[in-house]
């Protein structure tokens, strides 16, 4: 198994979110790893937890990334993060994202989880994705 891809994998992630314009025109540039302090827009995007399991076979190290990205909102309804969100999934699902180490084997949606956190004041939309890499 290897973990020296994860950072490179995430890195992708994160660029491959920024760079897509319909996702852009939803939430603009509040993609955060880290969610800053202060105040925060109305939508943004926030990378996730990530389980990593060994995935190493006879053609070298390897590993599946389980990881979320959500999408928070304190705006009314979940039409507008719902439609983040499908840009997510449209950007990530079978995404063809270029690693610093490693290869990319698939990147696939598996599931989401809508909810009202906060007395129903936020919205989030939590989307799993998993992603197969192969350090070569």
């Amino acid at each position: 198994m290897s973990f020296a891809m994860s950072g490179p994998l995430q890195a992708a992630v994160y660029d491959a979110l920024v760079a897509d314009t319909a996702l852009g025109a939803i939430v603009g540039t509040a993609i955060y790893d880290a969610v800053p302090s202060g105040a925060l827009p109305p939508i943004y995007v926030r990378l996730g937890s990530e389980e990593v399991r060994n995935a190493s076979d006879g053609s070298g190290a390897g590993a599946v990334h389980r990881f979320s990205v959500s999408v928070i909102t304190s705006n009314p309804g979940f039409a507008q993060a719902k439609a983040a969100a499908a840009a997510v999934s449209d950007v990530l699902h079978d995404g063809a994202l270029a690693l610093s180490r490693g290869r990319l084997v698939y990147l696939r949606f598996e599931r989401a989880r809508v909810s009202r956190v906060e007395s129903a004041a936020t919205r989030q939309i939590d989307l799993r994705f998993a992603a197969r890499v192969q350090d070569d």
